[in-house]
């Protein structure tokens, strides 16, 4: 990385309304992820392993488990002048909340004037992927643009979902355009069928952004938001540069892990994106040790896959199983397992997620669900198995057909 001072800024005080009921006790950054994780671990791993040691972590909504695990998990050596630390909304502007993740940073720029950086990284706390953001921020040193975007190449039909990156032909680091979600766009000069999408990722220089942030809060026709008016802003004054993905290279990533990026911003993305861990060659690989995903280490004794009473032995297929979980004379397959679930005698779980402490007792089936943490499935109950069923219990349940359990459900047969 360019000798600079260099700062990071995650934003995390999304409320998630689209990944309800998980988000109804928690901030979205907080939701469990592939056992173990927390979605906003991907994110610090990230900046950390980038060589950043200096982050806040920005936030707002229902933010007790995220900042309790900010503080037990993310302790960096302060002796190395290194730190994350979780900063609330302080309403240092008036008596009110972040209105945007423009006005987040507007009212944490103490943090920024504090510290004096040079480069000021800013990154969303719920996207699933690996980056270098050390080459992120060499490349946008050298474009001597105010502001650079994170891009990763989407194919063409998918626009509609996207923030979409116009480039200068003639310059392809240049941003010419930011098109939100369009209908009608054209490719890529070097691939027709593909799309720059933003990842909501930036660098900025430090002077620029306090610039901006402040020059946003005075137009009091803006939403107050990074991708939707303050990026817009740098694009407009032509001082806006674009980083496309497949120039990282990652250590330890395999051509079909290497430019893996998932927002898993609803409920179907979220499931799909846990399906991507499972496989023999995973679409998304947990295991490079290379570039460590960190998370809480817990206290916990290994899983353990032991014969129940009749002496049927408990099965795993194609699966993730945390620390603490026990299988007794079950099946499971397809699934992610929680820290300390337990599944019992003659149960089946398939193609789910569950999250810690989950108990799914004798006989019971679980299918293309997500269950909450603590959830209790009774002896002989079923879930997934019927939507309308459980449409009239209570569960949510998407187009696609994942059912959904909050915390401390119990679910009776």
């Amino acid at each position: 990385m360019a000798q600079k001072k260099i700062f990071g800024i995650v934003l995390a005080g999304g409320e998630g309304k689209r990944l309800m009921p998980l988000t109804a006790d928690r901030a979205k950054p907080a939701v469990p992820f592939a056992g173990q994780y927390r979605l906003i671990d991907f994110a610090l791993s990230n900046l950390v392993n980038s060589g950043l040691t200096k982050i806040v972590v920005l936030t707002q909504y229902k933010s007790h488990s995220l900042d309790r695990h900010v503080s037990e998990t993310w302790r960096l050596p302060a002796m190395l002048n290194s730190y994350v630390a979780s900063v609330p909304a302080q309403q240092r502007l008036g008596k009110r909340w972040f209105s945007g993740s423009a006005d987040a940073i507007r009212q944490s720029l103490n943090l920024i004037y504090d510290e004096k950086p040079d480069i000021v990284v800013v990154v969303g706390a719920d996207h699933v992927y690996r980056m270098d953001f050390a080459q992120m921020v060499d490349s946008h040193i050298e474009s001597g643009y105010g502001a650079t975007v994170a891009a990763i190449r989407q194919p063409l039909e998918m626009s509609t979902s996207f923030g979409v990156i116009d480039i200068d032909p003639d310059n392809p680091l240049h941003i010419r355009d930011f098109l939100e979600k369009p209908e009608n766009v054209t490719g890529l000069p070097d691939s027709p069928g593909e799309i720059l999408a933003s990842m909501g990722n930036y660098v900025f220089d430090a002077d620029a952004l306090v610039e901006a942030v402040v020059r946003d809060s005075e137009n009091e026709g803006s939403s107050h938001d990074m991708g939707g008016d303050v990026i817009p802003g740098f694009v407009s004054r032509d001082d806006c540069g674009v980083y496309d993905l497949s120039r990282n290279e990652v250590p330890g990533s395999t051509p079909r892990d290497r430019y893996y990026w998932r927002d898993v911003g609803t409920l179907d993305s979220f499931f799909d994106a846990h399906m991507d861990l499972i496989s023999t060659l995973p679409v998304f690989n947990l295991y490079n040790d290379r570039w460590p995903i960190y998370s809480q280490q817990l206290n916990s004794p290994p899983a353990k896959f032991v014969r129940d009473g009749r002496g049927t032995t408990g099965t795993m297929i194609d699966s993730i199983i945390s620390l603490g979980a026990v299988i007794s004379g079950a099946h499971v397959e397809r699934s992610v397992l929680g820290p300390w679930s337990r599944i019992d005698s003659g149960s089946l779980v398939a193609d789910s997620i569950l999250f810690d402490r989950v108990n799914v007792k004798a006989g019971a089936v679980v299918r293309r669900a997500i269950l909450d943490k603590n959830v209790i499935v009774c002896e002989g109950a079923s879930i997934g198995l019927d939507r309308e069923h459980d449409l009239r219990r209570g569960f949510t349940v998407t187009e696609s057909g994942i059912t959904v359990v909050e915390k401390n459900r119990v679910v009776e047969a």
